[in-house]
């Protein structure tokens, strides 16, 4: 099992990344943990990526992944380009990826995202227990000289501690970039109350081939620096500075 607490690098990974207003808010509303505020749209997050081959990582391997949830309140990164997130659901292909995400507080589970690119029409599908979960189709375009980057701030419990986390990328997205159905295909799912509304109403988003993002070493309380060093015990006690 990886380290929960070492940082990892993914590289170049196929990454659709949006967000809708959701066909019932309340029950959106419902799976945001007591003590934290939902977005006043009560929108809903997607991200279906795949990393097709081992030396895009620093150690995860080769793996898909599903993640989605519900944007917070007060949430937002050091950019403050995209509210944070609740993860409510977070499937993926990879046990190794799974084990480390838990251990982290994701809600990890199994899944397999498949992302299938084909004449200016991109397909995503999330399948579950040999199902599928979630269908979106997208008309893209191409990569220019545009990049985007930043943080994604997500939150997640673990042992009862509330842990906050920002995850810096660099993203090349393609142009044009447009949403054109999201399907949840299972409803006695639980994911089945994130479902969007009708008709769609897409908040932000994009498309890239190549996404590359880091989760970091070291999980912060909400409002405490994620980059803030420990000071060793023993030199804590000497009253010598730190060195770092």
């Amino acid at each position: 099992m990886l380290d929960p607490a070492a940082p990892q690098l993914v590289i170049n990974a196929r990454t659709l990344l949006f967000s809708w207003l959701p066909a019932d808010p309340g029950a959106a509303e419902a799976l945001v943990p007591t003590g934290l505020r939902p977005h006043p749209q009560r929108q809903v997050f997607l991200n279906q990526y795949v990393v097709d081959d081992d030396t895009q990582t620093s150690g995860f391997g080769a793996y898909s992944l599903t993640y989605l949830g519900v944007s917070l309140a007060d949430m937002e990164p050091p950019d403050r380009e995209t509210p944070g997130g609740w993860w409510t659901h977070y499937l993926a292909s990879s046990n190794r990826v799974r084990q480390y995400a838990a251990a982290r507080g994701a809600p990890a589970a199994d899944g397999t995202t498949r992302l299938d690119l084909r004449g200016g029409w991109l397909t995503a599908e999330t399948w579950v227990d040999d199902r599928p979960l979630i269908r979106v189709t997208a008309r893209v375009g191409h990569t220019g000289t545009d990049a985007r980057s930043g943080h994604h701030r997500y939150l997640t419990r673990h042992h009862g501690e509330l842990i906050v986390t920002d995850y810096p990328y660099v993203a090349e997205p393609v142009s044009p970039f447009e949403i054109e159905s999201v399907e949840f295909l299972a409803p006695d799912h639980p994911v089945h109350a994130l479902r969007p509304a009708n008709p769609l109403d897409v908040c932000w988003g994009f498309y890239s081939p190549r996404v590359s993002f880091a989760y970091p070493a070291r999980p912060g309380a909400p409002g405490e620096p994620a980059a803030r060093h420990q000071v060793p015990a023993r030199r804590a006690r000497s009253g010598l500075p730190s060195g770092s």
